[in-house]
């Protein structure tokens, strides 16, 4: 008998079921190999932001078709300096129903910085709030407005929070709609501040945009507020977004009521970086008119 024959294959006497158990473990370790080819299964597409749209007609609103002081119904005023906390190390001191600052007619809103000395301070202005007569809770918010010229002036259109639930600035959020420095003509910017997010940290959410004749001719400014982003508009370009990440309120603390503020600051960190020349003065902000619209969830 030869000796090969006389050898015999354990193999053979395999059944298919316990060969396959052999196999099984031998085969699983190619396919993991890394030479294996793989599925080509693209990564899912990033979630998309609910869209929103908004009613067609504004559901509060101050076109300043009337004479004298601003409507006291919509409008009230912080009064006082940068005594009060505000901060910014501004110039001016903040009046109260003072024709010379804040008066209505020709159809629009008009808010003076004026040279003169008034309860120790160099220059005066307003600031208009909605505080307590207007608050809001997402919407469409649109101002029509011309802004000053010259070194030193801070014209801003913006919002703060009513409740300040989530404590003081810039925990519960800013929102500015129109902010202009003399020093940088034309230049616009939009923003918005949280604890996350904020100018003293160099964090701020931010937008600027050179627009054409933004102290000669009337521009339409707009923030569009809704629970899933900021959207910022000049004459109706968008140049801001910011998005809800859904991290919480210290990146996202718009979930609560936000009223306006209206004002013409002097000098301050920003507004007088480069110097204040009084000779620019008295300095006027016009605004045509002060829209809000009802936000309507679409998808």
């Amino acid at each position: 008998m030869d000796v090969h024959t006389s050898i015999r294959n354990p193999m053979n006497h395999l059944n298919p079921h316990t060969m396959l158990l052999f196999l099984a473990p031998i085969l699983l370790l190619f396919a993991c190999s890394d030479d294996a080819p793989q599925p080509n299964i693209p990564p899912p597409d990033p979630p998309q932001p609910r869209e929103y749209s908004f009613e067609a007609s504004p559901s509060w609103a101050d076109e300043f078709d009337y004479e004298g002081l601003p409507d006291e119904n919509k409008w009230g005023y912080d009064v006082g300096s940068e005594n009060n906390g505000w901060g910014n190390n501004e110039l001016q001191y903040y009046t109260e129903k003072r024709l010379e600052n804040a008066r209505v007619g020709n159809g629009v809103l008009t808010i003076t910085a004026i040279r003169e000395d008034f309860e120790s301070f160099d220059y005066t202005s307003a600031r208009l709030v909605s505080r307590g007569k207007a608050d809001f809770l997402y919407g469409r918010f649109e101002v029509k407005a011309r802004v000053p010229a010259g070194l030193g002036t801070w014209p801003a259109v913006w919002m703060l929070p009513t409740d300040w639930k989530y404590g003081g600035w810039p925990a519960s959020g800013e929102i500015d709609i129109l902010e202009h420095v003399g020093f940088d003509p034309d230049v616009v910017h939009i923003s918005v501040h949280t604890e996350a997010y904020n100018h003293v940290m160099g964090t701020q959410k931010t937008a600027t945009r050179k627009i054409n004749d933004a102290t000669g001719e009337f521009h339409v400014y707009r923030v569009d507020w809704t629970p899933d982003y900021i959207r910022g508009y000049v004459d109706g370009k968008q140049l801001f977004s910011f998005a809800n990440e859904g991290t919480g309120y210290k990146a996202w603390p718009f979930d609560q009521r936000f009223h306006w503020l209206l004002n013409v600051a002097v000098g301050g960190n920003w507004g007088g970086a480069q110097g204040v020349d009084e000779n620019v003065f008295p300095a006027r902000m016009e605004i045509d008119y002060v829209r809000v619209y009802n936000l309507v969830e679409s998808k």
